[in-house]
């Protein structure tokens, strides 16, 4: 999986999503050469549930079925 910056250039490579415990580990390249491993913590994920709008969730369900 890839993320893009806003002016369309790959930000970060994603090459594996893993449980470590109650932890959520995203593994990856950031701009294609330096190797990340970012944590994901329990209440950092519910403060990013908050962020989250009605409308927001419905785009997010759709999401993997629209055209890129």
């Amino acid at each position: 999986m890839k993320i893009y910056s806003s002016d369309k250039s790959e930000l970060m490579q994603v090459s594996a999503i893993e449980r470590d415990g109650n932890d959520l580990v995203i593994k990856g390249k950031v701009f294609g050469t330096m190797p990340m491993s970012a944590r994901l913590k329990p209440q950092e994920a519910r403060a990013a549930l908050k962020l989250l709008s009605p409308r927001l969730i419905l785009f997010l369900l759709t999401l993997p079925f629209r055209k890129g």
